[in-house]
């Protein structure tokens, strides 16, 4: 269990360094956003992963609420690109 939390872990860090590096090669604002909402709900998946490691119920309701918090951002930062229209 604890080599595929591992090995988890090591893809997601690999995907929020892709990311990285294609937010600064990004043009538009969009998707500068779509991408740095892939890093930060990665950045939540690697703790999910140590809180699997440690077993540990606490980091589980930490990551609710971090994904919650996450989605209203998303949400927030949808509606200032877009200035209010859907």
């Amino acid at each position: 269990m604890t080599i595929v939390v591992s090995i988890c872990a090591i893809i997601l860090a690999a995907a929020i360094i892709i990311g990285l590096i294609r937010v600064l090669t990004a043009r538009d604002q969009g998707s500068r956003a779509v991408v740095s909402d892939l890093i930060y709900f990665s950045s939540i998946a690697i703790v999910t992963m140590l809180g699997i490691a440690v077993s540990s119920s606490i980091v589980i309701d930490v990551v609710f609420l971090a994904s919650m918090v996450g989605i209203l951002a998303t949400i927030a930062l949808s509606r200032i690109l877009t200035r209010g229209h859907r």
